[in-house]
């Protein structure tokens, strides 16, 4: 029952990452939005939650788990309703940013939990369950938002946070035991703002540079400085006596490699998934709701695999190391298979999404696992804030990056006519002619199929370099264990 509890608390965070992707064209209509406006509405929820992580989970160990995910629901929703009222695309961004802050109380919160409630029999399967509700969320947000869409105005696609975190608030309060570390310590409040200026400087640059030019000073003064204080923020870490991130966990191979997966798989996802609704509507010309519905088997892989026991099953078998690498190549085939032209109708499509959910249920669980694993448990709060934190660095970063590969791309293959348009249905309007129009939506076409082309590439190399490290950190256990035998 406490698992169910803290799986919808995670629903309903997770879903938001994606629920806005269909949501774009009637944003762009209603909002007046342009690309970029609609990047900051995605990426305001994650960044804030990226940079709040760390902080939120050691807050967690010190004050108690339960405590701050009552908190974490409470702010989720005031932020819910606030999105949900918005009347222009500022506002919209500023509530995003304050859902963020909730979310990242939420998710450190619902990971800690099911670390401390089970013991190690049983916590594979336990993480196997939520990495299956965290990719369902992840998944689903496109269907749930379509579904939204069909029967109301997009302010409800927020409006319906609003009665499960009601529910939640009441299951966690009846449910959940307390637990903390007592000899927690203060967070580190420096550190998260840090944090937080650092890569938002440095998402804005990326966001920016299709729009002002990548050499241009709107893009690497900002970069400059993000990077600056990223630098900082890791000086910080390695001094104060109490740090948000202890630098020494990047001395362990396994934590560093679990990490270069999770920032991978994460950035390959989020990123095709934004783009992947965008081809199906822009494109292909589905509606919202027809759109998350051809996405859903991507979801429903995931849920299948995970519920059962199957990917369980197959982590032990194969081990940590080799679960990551076969999961993400999986992951990886999965989106060059749904790259390929849309002339080529939804059965290849169906299968590039199936490949991508039996990718994501074999690899999310290892590498949650392998995180957690390399980070001692009365810090379980702070390694969810590190597994949380790197996810949403990850699938910001997905979107950031790859939709500035898309835009690049597209804004360089525009006919002269209607250079300078800064989305599709500008550049659209803007057309004169039927071949000014055709020349239009192929570059569009081609810049959907780079992007999704370099997620793809950056998946299965984070896959390489994860399993690489894991296998490697094992080999000196695995070689002190026989020479003792053997003595």
């Amino acid at each position: 029952m406490i698992l169910a509890v803290i799986c919808l608390a995670q629903l309903t965070v997770v879903l938001d990452n994606t629920i806005l992707n269909v949501a774009i064209p009637t944003l762009s209509r209603d909002l007046k939005a342009t690309t970029t406006d609609i990047q900051w509405v995605i990426n305001a929820y994650s960044l804030v939650q990226a940079g709040l992580l760390l902080a939120a989970g050691s807050a967690s160990d010190r004050y108690g788990r339960k405590k701050l995910l009552l908190e974490g629901l409470a702010l989720f929703g005031v932020g819910s309703l606030a999105a949900g009222l918005a009347q222009s695309s500022g506002q919209l961004i500023a509530a995003r940013a304050g859902m963020g802050v909730g979310g990242a109380l939420l998710l450190t919160t619902t990971l800690a939990v099911a670390i401390q409630i089970f013991d190690a029999d049983e916590r594979p399967k336990a993480i196997g369950i939520w990495a299956a509700v965290n990719a369902l969320g992840f998944a689903a947000g496109p269907p749930i938002g379509g579904l939204m869409l069909a029967h109301f105005w997009w302010g409800a696609i927020f409006l319906i946070n609003i009665p499960v975190v009601l529910l939640a608030l009441v299951a966690v309060q009846a449910l959940v035991p307390e637990s903390k570390n007592p000899s927690g310590h203060r967070p580190d409040l420096l550190g998260a703002l840090l944090s937080t200026v650092g890569m938002s400087a440095v998402v804005y640059a990326i966001i920016s540079g299709p729009e002002h030019g990548w050499g241009s000073g709107q893009v690497l003064l900002p970069a400059a400085a993000g990077v600056v204080v990223l630098v900082a923020f890791a000086l910080w870490e390695r001094r104060v006596p109490y740090p948000m991130l202890d630098m020494q966990f990047f001395r362990d191979r396994r934590f560093v490699g679990a990490v270069a997966g999770v920032v991978l798989i994460t950035f390959g996802s989020g990123g095709t998934l934004y783009l992947l609704t965008q081809q199906l509507q822009f494109v292909r010309g589905y509606a919202p709701l027809e759109a998350g519905l051809r996405i859903a088997p991507f979801a429903l892989t995931v849920v299948a695999l995970n519920s059962v026991g199957i990917s369980a099953r197959l982590m032990r078998r194969l081990g940590l190391p080799l679960s990551i690498a076969v999961g993400m190549a999986l992951l990886a085939a999965g989106f060059m298979v749904a790259a390929l032209p849309s002339s080529d109708g939804y059965g290849v499509l169906l299968v590039g999404l199936v490949l991508m959910g039996a990718g994501c249920a074999l690899a999310n669980p290892a590498i949650v696992e392998a995180i957690m694993g390399a980070i001692p448990p009365e810090k379980a709060g702070a390694g969810a804030g590190v597994d949380g934190t790197m996810s949403e660095l990850g699938t910001s970063l997905g979107v950031t990056v790859l939709g500035a590969v898309m835009n690049a791309r597209f804004t360089a293959l525009l006919p002269a006519a209607v250079a300078g348009a800064g989305s599709l249905p500008a550049a659209l309007t803007a057309a004169d002619t039927e071949a000014e129009r055709g020349a239009v939506m192929d570059a569009f076409i081609s810049g959907i199929e780079t992007s999704q082309l370099a997620g793809a590439a950056a998946v299965l190399v984070g896959g390489c370099v994860a399993a690489l490290l894991l296998r490697r950190a094992e080999r000196p256990a695995v070689e002190g264990y026989e020479t003792t035998k053997a003595e």
